[in-house]
């Protein structure tokens, strides 16, 4: 079993290998009870949001880590995915500003991929 930080890390990664802006890792764990991360990422277009779902998908599924559950649409501007301890929020730039999820949790510990 792959440790939440790590899968936290894995799709940081590869959400940043793909294209993905602003790819950001929360540590919200001090401050949840539902959660230990959020991984944060921007698109360009609504198209690039499904794609990068994908790209997650295809990262955990060969080791048989599959999302609670998926919300939101392409054209919503945001999907999200729950995998339990991590939670993926990938946000068009406008909507990502609009909801500023990183104010929010502004006193936790951010991570940001490179």
């Amino acid at each position: 079993m792959i440790e939440p930080k790590e899968m936290a890390q894995m799709i940081a990664e590869t959400l940043s290998a793909k294209k993905a802006m602003d790819v950001i890792i929360i540590d919200i764990s001090p401050k949840s009870s539902f959660a230990d991360y959020f991984v944060m990422a921007s698109a360009g277009n609504e198209r690039q949001l499904e794609a990068f779902k994908d790209h997650v998908e295809d990262l955990l599924e060969p080791m048989e880590i599959f999302p609670k559950s998926v919300e939101g649409k392409r054209d919503s501007g945001w999907i999200l995915m729950d995998y339990g301890d991590v939670i993926v929020n990938m946000l068009t730039l406008d909507m990502r500003e609009k909801y500023n999820i990183e104010k929010i949790w502004g006193d936790c510990e951010f991570v940001t991929v490179e």
